[in-house]
């Protein structure tokens, strides 16, 4: 692989060519050269593309795909070939499929999977066997076999204890827990935000306190046994605040946000509509606000898609009764640019990273080429013909979006959204 990027703007913090229009030349997946008119005596191919703007890869830290066990809702190859085109280079998956991946030949499928795609997978391992909140599962086998952390997917574990051991047992390897949290005796059968919305339209609540509870447990747990602890998808003002203190108190602590969190609330809920039907449940503006406030303050490490496919079968049905998640990858760039500025939006999709173990590469002479190619600045209203994905359960449809993706450069590889090849 020969490549000429031409004209490209270069977003990397770390690079000294931040803020820089360059060429940029790709020889068999390394940056050999940036500079300004690189000359093309060999013909190799070039990359024009209107305002085009590039940056480190981005990464996802939360992916359902669905295979093994629901390939009608998404299969390995065809989510990673959505990834690549929404513009990440790696993914971490969750283990929610089924059987669930909680040991190492569940690890070994997924990656074998994976093989020879430009995206790269990172499995995530059950932290329970099967889920199931009892046992724990094979954690170091699993850590072996490839995996970067270790969770159960959108469920909280009700036994503090086995969090306990399990904080105590992955020191020895350098393992990363993911806690879910969301208590679920207080949850009990809601299915929406507990606030004016849910009361209006007589929906269950799931108050905030449902999720503040578990989190403030999760980090005395970590205070108690130290460690490293994730916490995924927070939803609302106090679990910033929470975090927030606990990191000042020198805990090794991280989080994320679901992108859906950042820009939808739940008044979105009007029209009965299970697409915005999600774990954890969209909050008010007055969390939407202090979420934001967390990501510019660096409060919250990463910014997630929270990607999960539902086939139609288990969305399109009565509010209570529908699953929860919606698919993410497609309008997560794009959705970002409505409400963050640009640098800010490529930093939180590229610094999971480090968090999860994974080799990160700026954008300079000799690094590897694992870059995504973008252009912040085109609107568009986010329609069917923008879902890539098997499952449509996208909660941004007919959405105003800002910005829009091109591909990837990854692993020796080129790929174009249709529109731009």
């Amino acid at each position: 692989m020969k490549l000429i990027i031409r004209g490209a703007k270069i977003i990397d913090s770390k690079s000294p060519f931040h803020n820089k229009t360059l060429d940029i030349l790709i020889v068999d997946g390394f940056i050999k050269k940036i500079g300004t008119s690189i000359p093309n005596p060999d013909k190799a191919d070039e990359i024009q593309l209107d305002n085009l703007h590039v940056s480190q890869g981005w990464f996802d830290s939360s992916v359902s795909l669905g295979e093994p066990g629901f390939e009608d809702r998404e299969t390995i190859s065809n989510g990673l070939n959505v990834a690549a085109k929404s513009g990440f280079t790696a993914i971490a998956l969750q283990p929610n499929s089924f059987p669930v991946i909680d040991n190492q030949s569940q690890v070994n499928f997924v990656l074998n999977k994976a093989q020879g795609f430009a995206t790269q997978l990172y499995p995530i391992g059950a932290l329970s066997k099967e889920s199931a909140g009892k046992d724990m599962a094979e954690l170091y086998d699993m850590k072996k076999a490839g995996a970067v952390a270790f969770g159960d997917y959108n469920k909280s574990l009700d036994n503090a204890n086995l969090l306990k051991i399990a904080l105590q047992y992955v020191q020895d390897f350098d393992g990363l827990l993911i806690a879910f949290s969301q208590d679920e005796n207080i949850k009990g059968n809601g299915v929406a935000n507990e606030g004016i919305v849910s009361t209006r339209l007589g929906l269950k609540g799931i108050p905030n306190l449902a999720e503040e509870l578990q989190i403030a447990r999760n980090l005395f747990l970590l205070e108690y046994t130290g460690g490293k602890l994730h916490i995924p998808t927070i939803s609302t003002k106090k679990s910033v605040q929470l975090i927030k203190d606990a990191k000042a108190n020198g805990l090794n602590v991280t989080c994320s946000v679901a992108v859906h969190h950042l820009v939808l609330t739940d008044e979105k809920l009007e029209g009965f509509d299970t697409r915005y039907k999600v774990s954890p449940p969209l909050r008010t503006e007055t969390d939407r606000k202090a979420l934001l406030k967390g990501i510019k303050d660096g409060t919250i490490d990463m910014i997630t898609s929270d990607h999960n496919p539902i086939d139609i079968e288990h969305k399109k049905m009565e509010f209570d009764c529908a699953k929860n998640g919606t698919i993410g990858l497609e309008s997560a760039f794009s959705a970002l640019m409505t409400v963050l500025p640009l640098e800010i939006v490529v930093d939180k999709l590229t610094s999971g990273k480090t968090t999860f173990g994974i080799e990160t590469e700026k954008i300079s002479e000799g690094s590897k080429a694992n870059i995504t190619l973008f252009n912040p600045e085109p609107e568009s209203i986010f329609t069917k013909s923008s879902i890539l994905s098997k499952s449509k359960n996208s909660a941004f449809l007919q959405t105003e979006m800002k910005g829009k993706v091109y591909g990837i450069i990854n692993q020796g590889k080129l790929i174009l959204s249709k529109k731009n090849e």
